[in-house]
């Protein structure tokens, strides 16, 4: 008898409801998929999760309960004339299933070749995705979908799998199962990867196979960190990275910084948001935080890796202990709120620019004194538009550095700005 020479994932693929592990959200008694499932009216649906949750798995879970033409196109390879073959076998069947991986891959034309046949029923579209669908689906294709999210599979139900793998696909081999917490952490949660490192580990040696958590990491050499530069976790651990920084717990902000360059990402894009996280979280409360930022930024992209993560280390830290203001950035805010409800209001005659005599005889320019030419490089004015006269727009925060910035203004101006 030939042995099966296919990927250990691909043999331990469920092909009935009852074989799949996790999920229960959506598949278990009282889930909605289940529901739709077992009444036949499959509508068409997203499926959004992370790599290797079952999203493919549900799909040809769906194909063999329904008994429905069934065909599969991947994003990947597929454009809009595999689309559309697909769609002008389907107006001669009834019923047809079309399942896209990847879909958020697929850019705006051709969704928009799916459009139409979904909204007719000529198809019903099944799409996996690791993306958010709401920002990578076309809202019009989306909203005739219904989006099901899959969830992380639980370490109990990662045991289980690979407790089901050495029970089903290696019963002929001696092997124990002793520790699985580096199989599961190297796995990222990814049943596929599970079984993958689960098959690299088994056919390394013979028997018998004692499973450590030291076997594994040796066998697997290193270990490779989840993070997908195009994908949702890329946004979360940046999100973790720029708010363990704001939140100033250098700790964290450099177990983030490490977690993306081991997933590979690029030195300027992680530059680039300290930079911008210099200037928006710190602001004034220390504007040398902008300039080490910037020299950073200057630094790396000379240096590149993996001498740069030394630089970006340095100033991830600087900036998480830095004092936090972020005046600056609502300044700004408020001021763009003002312009939209206002609109352009006129800019006062006495700072207009009056470069010639019909412009002067206007008034352009009257009563304009030039602060240099008085004590402290001062003198009161008006440069706001009139209906906003007296608005404070940046108000310095509660820290030593702009303090001494508000009691020069209170100083300047007095009671006009309430600083």
């Amino acid at each position: 008898m030939l042995q099966d020479q296919r990927p250990l994932a691909e043999r331990m693929r469920p092909h009935q409801l009852d074989e799949l592990l996790g999920q229960s959200h959506l598949l278990g008694e009282d889930g909605p998929l289940k529901a739709a499932l077992q009444s036949g009216a499959i509508p068409s649906l997203i499926l959004w999760g992370p790599p290797g949750v079952g999203k493919t798995t549900i799909a040809n879970i769906i194909a063999n309960q329904v008994k429905r033409p069934f065909y599969t196109l991947s994003a990947i390879s597929s454009g809009v004339k595999e689309v559309r073959e697909v769609i002008a076998k389907a107006t001669r069947q009834s019923g047809v299933i079309l399942f896209i991986d990847e879909i958020h891959r697929f850019n705006k034309s051709q969704q928009d070749a799916l459009l139409g046949a979904v909204e007719k029923g000529t198809i019903t579209l099944i799409g996996a995705t690791t993306e958010n669908p709401s920002f990578e689906v076309n809202s019009a294709l989306l909203s005739r979908c219904q989006v099901y999210i899959l969830k992380p599979l639980s370490k109990v139900d990662l045991i289980a799998i690979l407790e089901k793998a050495i029970e089903n696909a290696y019963q002929h081999r001696v092997i124990k199962l002793e520790q699985t917490s580096a199989m599961i952490n190297l796995s990222g949660g990814d049943a596929r990867r599970l079984l993958n490192l689960l098959q690299l580990v088994v056919e390394s040696e013979p028997d018998p196979v004692i499973i450590t958590d030291k076997k594994v990491v040796d066998v697997a050499q290193r270990r490779v960190a989840l993070y997908d530069k195009g994908g949702e976790q890329h946004y979360d651990i940046i999100s973790a990275f720029i708010k363990s920084v704001r939140g100033s717990d250098p700790n964290a902000a450099v177990y983030w910084l490490a977690r993306m360059i081991e997933g590979g990402e690029e030195v300027k894009f992680i530059a680039r948001r300290l930079v911008i996280l210099a200037s928006e979280d710190i602001g004034n409360a220390n504007p040398t935080a902008l300039v080490m930022a910037t020299n950073c930024f200057q630094a790396v992209n000379m240096i590149g890796y993996p001498e740069a993560e030394i630089i970006l280390s340095q100033c991830v830290t600087y900036l998480a202990c830095s004092p936090k203001s972020n005046a600056s950035y609502m300044a700004v805010k408020m001021a763009k709120n003002l312009v939209r409800e206002h609109g352009d209001l006129p800019v006062p005659l006495s700072i207009r620019n009056a470069p010639t005599k019909l412009m002067k005889a206007e008034g352009y320019g009257e009563g304009y004194q030039y602060a240099h030419d008085h004590p402290g490089n001062f003198i009161k004015h008006e440069f706001l538009p009139k209906e906003l006269e007296g608005t404070k727009l940046y108000d310095p925060g509660k820290n030593s550095r702009e303090q001494e910035l508000r009691a020069r203004l209170k100083a300047m101006w007095q009671d006009k700005y309430n600083y």
